[in-house]
């Protein structure tokens, strides 16, 4: 058990930990061979991998942070901390794609050197293959621990792919019509879809600062243990939920029946809360007990004809 306890924080930081290592030789493959080639589109993905770096260096430290437990300042955990990383990964995604716009009219304005496309085809296709291999490998890790940062990297990994492809395409075009200009127009175009990136990471990290309710799919499955135990339960209300990097809060006011003792209804709740957190791993449920006061019969009972309705169908 402590080993996979161990596994499950060492495996997201060795992931983060390759990405960083991958994408530091990636800069220096198409730093030289951008300047070799001349092509202003590999340079501009040479920067962003300068701006991978240190998001990706965002990513790992948050990554270590977030897998410390919680302690006595930090009472639930330390997982927020990932919410920075993905802002800061929003801020530096922008700030390299408005680089390569300013590259990119530059050249479109003064004009340049001849390109060789043949030189840039050889970096943007080492970097499609080892960015398709790294983000594979982290979307897969992000969704077994639920971390935002892994999460967010691997999304930026993604469009790393989406350049490198778009790049690729554009050095061919400047070698099939031996016309330059397709070099800057592609760099103003991934600087566009960059832009766009941005701001979806944007979107994730708002979400979580203003700790939003989890998503229907996590609260179905609270409601559906609910109405498993609807002998006892008569009601429930002011359920709250949200996350914290890879851990979700719930919190409720549950209604049992009256005539139950603390003694019979203590058991009841303890099943309820380990079913959740059984059902969504990394959930850490608090469960207030109060009497049926009949005022929430009506909402559970519909919730109950609800939930069974949704399995019959």
């Amino acid at each position: 058990m402590g080993h996979e306890h161990v596994h499950a924080h060492d495996a997201p930081v060795r992931i983060a930990a390759i990405s960083l290592v991958v994408t530091g030789a990636l800069l220096v493959l198409k730093l030289i061979l951008g300047l070799i080639s001349g092509s202003i589109a590999v340079l501009g993905d040479a920067v962003d991998s300068g701006t991978d770096l240190t998001a990706g260096a965002a990513a790992l430290i948050s990554i270590r942070i977030a897998a410390q437990p919680a302690d006595e300042d930090h009472p639930y955990g330390h997982g927020k901390v990932e919410t920075i990383s993905a802002a800061v990964a929003a801020t530096i995604i922008g700030i390299g794609g408005g680089i390569i716009v300013f590259q990119a009219v530059r050249r479109l304005i003064e004009g340049g050197g001849d390109i060789d496309p043949g030189v840039g085809l050889i970096a943007m296709v080492i970097a499609a293959v080892a960015n398709v291999l790294l983000a594979f490998f982290m979307r897969r890790e992000a969704n077994r621990s639920h971390s935002m940062a892994l999460r967010a990297e691997a999304t930026h990994l993604k469009t790393n792919v989406v350049q490198a492809c778009t790049i690729i395409a554009g050095l061919i075009l400047v070698a099939a019509t031996k016309e330059d200009v397709f070099d800057p127009l592609v760099a103003l175009g991934l600087a566009a879809y960059m832009g766009w990136t941005a701001l979806g990471l944007v979107r994730i990290a708002a979400s979580e600062v203003m700790d939003t309710s989890l998503p229907d799919a996590d609260l179905a499955v609270i409601h559906d243990v609910l109405v498993e135990h609807r002998q006892y339960v008569r009601g429930f209300h002011r359920l709250r939920s949200r996350r914290t990097g890879a851990v979700r809060h719930v919190d409720m006011h549950l209604l049992v029946l009256a005539d139950l003792t603390v003694e019979q209804v203590h058991p009841i709740s303890d099943r309820i809360e380990h079913q959740i957190e059984e059902r969504l791993p990394g959930t850490i449920v608090v469960i207030h007990v109060e009497p049926d006061d009949g005022l929430h019969k009506d909402e559970f009972e519909s919730l109950v004809r609800d939930r069974s309705d949704s399995r019959n169908g």
